[in-house]
């Protein structure tokens, strides 16, 4: 099955600003969720905090809670994403809500009383960032053909890498090093949170900036007829009722999509995981200093940048599944490996390599779900890939816990999450995939 040309945008510059809005939009994540203002509401917001229930519990029910959102309205915004000129409009939207709500942030300050406004803003932060992969993983279709889609979902995924590099860069040198009164470069007031406060409105700003080459500087071709399901936009309950009939239908077509969904959902889960807990490994076992493994996150993520445009380009060649089966069995090697050995070395190196092979399996997992989604119906297929994987998010955490509580060993966690990876393997080893399709 071909694209039609209505759904067809040509041209490398609509490619370079798709992966434009990644850079921007993974380097939000970075700074919200993972390294900067989530630390911050724990470690500085948060202090202080009456109760028996810890700043970083909180967080974690915020988080649960905007998991909860994207499981819920994911598939939805696939639904009313199935029609190609609601993509760009609803993904406009919603990066509107992520640049308002960063920026929102630099008014929580270093006080107990803010850490709930704080939470707030993040959790909604995190759910729309999510919703807003839907739109924008549906468009992949409009950029590629069945040749150049994995070489296009690795280029996107490095460029996400690589933004979340820079802005990491500028937020540390130009905001954040140092002690003393002042941090960073620009001599920044280390009272109230003010490091923070700015880094957070540069992040905003640099969401802003990326976005608008997709937003505004591109468009989709409409010379054909619209497909049926841009005739009217469902409503929520039609949505539903819409998502229900294309699940029954789409396990009556093919079930390896259905099977493809858990997989993926399993390993994901799996490389979410090593990002997630990499660092606290390195610093509890393997004897790495706090600022040492900031700058290890920043050499990850270009490793993983690199191999997922390796992987990308070899994925064109070969297929998806031969690219993310023999990455996962990689990872888990080198994770067996890792827990043999001791010392900061050992973790730099063996932490590197695993992250070598996770941007390849991101990168063809994505390219995965496009080959085998229905023509048209690219964001339905999108909606379901981010519900489930946000359905299997407690796998990681849950297998870490428990491999450490039995083996009372923080390096037994990494069996938890080869475990986890172990399982993911098995799954999409019994799916069929086909190498192109479109």
């Amino acid at each position: 099955m071909t694209n039609p040309v209505a759904t067809r945008t040509t041209g490398r510059f609509p490619v370079v600003a798709w992966a434009l809005w990644d850079c921007g939009a993974t380097g939000v994540n970075a700074i919200v969720v993972t390294f900067v203002f989530s630390v911050y509401l724990t470690g500085v917001v948060g202090a202080g905090l009456p109760g028996s229930t810890t700043p970083a519990a909180w967080l974690g029910w915020a988080l649960f809670a905007a998991g909860l959102a994207v499981a819920a309205l994911a598939p939805v915004t696939g639904i009313w994403v199935d029609a190609v000129h609601r993509r760009r409009t609803v993904l406009a939207v919603l990066t509107g809500v992520v640049i308002a709500l960063t920026t929102s942030m630099s008014f929580i300050r270093a006080d107990h009383h803010y850490l709930w406004l704080g939470l707030v803003l993040l959790a909604f932060t995190a759910a729309c960032s999510d919703l807003a992969t839907v739109p924008y993983n549906a468009m992949l279709r409009e950029l590629s053909t069945p040749d150049t889609s994995g070489r296009i979902s690795g280029f996107g995924a490095a460029a996400g890498y690589f933004g979340s590099v820079l802005l990491l860069l500028v937020a540390y040198f130009g905001f954040m090093n140092g002690d003393g009164d002042t941090r960073g470069l620009f001599g920044v007031s280390a009272l109230d949170g003010w490091p923070v406060r700015l880094v957070v409105l540069i992040a905003a700003a640099w969401f802003a900036v990326f976005a608008l080459p997709l937003l505004f500087g591109t468009r989709t071709r409409t010379d054909a007829p619209a497909p049926e399901s841009a005739v009217a936009s469902p409503g929520l309950l039609g949505a539903y009722r819409k998502l229900g009939a294309d699940l029954k239908d789409q396990w009556h077509r093919d079930r390896n999509v259905v099977y493809y969904l858990a997989a993926s959902a399993i390993f994901r889960d799996g490389l979410t995981g090593i990002f997630t807990f990499g660092a606290v490994l390195g610093v509890s076992a393997y004897g790495v200093s706090g600022a040492d493994v900031l700058l290890f996150g920043m050499c990850a993520l270009v490793v993983a940048a690199t191999g997922a445009v390796l992987g990308g380009l070899l994925d064109d060649r070969i297929g998806s599944k031969p690219i993310i089966v023999g990455s996962l069995a990689a990872m888990i090697g080198i994770a067996l490996v890792m827990m043999a050995l001791h010392g900061p070395a050992a973790f730099w190196v063996c932490g590197l390599l695993l992250c070598l092979f996770i941007g390849p399996v991101q990168s063809s997992a994505r390219t995965t779900m496009l080959r085998m989604s229905v023509e048209g119906k690219e964001g339905a297929a999108f909606g379901l890939y981010t519900t489930t994987g946000r359905a299997a998010t407690f796998l990681a955490p849950i297998m870490f816990t428990t491999f450490i509580t039995v083996f009372g060993s923080d390096r037994a966690g990494m069996g938890g999450l080869v475990a986890v990876l172990v399982l993911g393997l098995l799954a999409i080893s019994c799916v069929r995939v086909p190498r192109h399709s479109a």
